[in-house]
């Protein structure tokens, strides 16, 4: 993926920031159903006062999926709003795509070419063919699930292979298939030792830590054990705590306060 892109945002901003655009239809301000596009407009709110502390942000497509076409719309429209206003900051899908191999081409080519997203989540259950043809574009990158914030996680990702978890597994991998340098990992910030093990194996990869706020993660640990030695190359999401930080018409001014309140504890550790 486009490291220097990171690398500017992260130094300019001062931030870590990964801001979850899951936008649900049933949860924005009550005022905005009114508009054409309710969710495209609370969307762009929420960017326009949350991007001086963000670095990317992060939709989920389940809450655009599910409201069908409309749903599209609003997605392509938030995609397009912050590439067109907002060129520097990252944009990634949260798909967790993972399927054989001209499936994954498809849904690469959708996502990539179609909604010019930057990065995507993949999930590499199905092994490499599954993942291969989201790298071909060096441009563009791919963070695959290893070690997820949600309390499931220990059913398969921490069983034994040959004597190491599973999770331990995938990261291995995804260092081997980081030919393109374009794969980071989703790491959750519920598990702060292994994130310390983790960037350990992976000293140069980027990592997405979902699992803050809501979730329960702890940010302290997120920043001091999920950074690079240059203090660089973590993105730490928060969606829920900032994007529904007030449900009144106060949501933008709320949700940046919140965005800051983050930011300033990131810059104090």
């Amino acid at each position: 993926m486009n490291h220097l892109q990171l690398f500017n945002n992260i130094i300019q901003k001062r931030s870590f920031l990964c801001v979850g655009l899951d936008s649900e239809i049933e949860k924005i301000p009550s005022f905005l159903k009114k508009l054409k596009d309710p969710v495209f407009e609370f969307n762009k709110r929420i960017i326009d006062a949350t991007q001086e502390y963000t670095v990317a942000y992060k939709p989920n497509l389940a809450f655009y999926e599910s409201r069908g076409s409309e749903g599209w719309l609003s997605l392509e429209a938030t995609v397009k709003y912050i590439k067109k206003k907002y060129s520097g900051i990252f944009v990634i899908a949260d798909a967790k795509r993972g399927d054989i191999g001209n499936t994954s081409e498809r849904y690469a080519k959708s996502l990539f070419d179609d909604f010019h997203f930057d990065s995507i989540t993949v999930n590499p259950y199905m092994g490499f063919d599954s993942v291969e043809p989201f790298l071909k574009n060096p441009e563009k990158g791919v963070f695959l699930l290893a070690l997820t914030s949600n309390n499931g996680s220990k059913d398969f990702q921490r069983l034994k292979v040959n004597g190491k978890p599973l999770y331990e597994k995938v990261v291995r991998a995804a260092k081997k298939w980081n030919t393109n340098r374009n794969i980071g990992l989703v790491i959750g910030a519920t598990h702060p030792r292994e994130l310390k093990m983790i960037r350990k194996i992976v000293p140069e990869m980027p990592l997405l830590i979902p699992g803050i706020g809501k979730q329960g993660g702890d940010l302290k640990s997120a920043v001091q054990e999920g950074c690079d030695k240059n203090g660089q190359l973590a993105i730490i999401n928060a969606s829920r705590s900032i994007i529904y930080a007030s449900s009144g018409k106060d949501f933008a001014a709320a949700a940046r306060a919140e965005a800051t309140k983050i930011v300033e504890e990131i810059r104090s550790l």
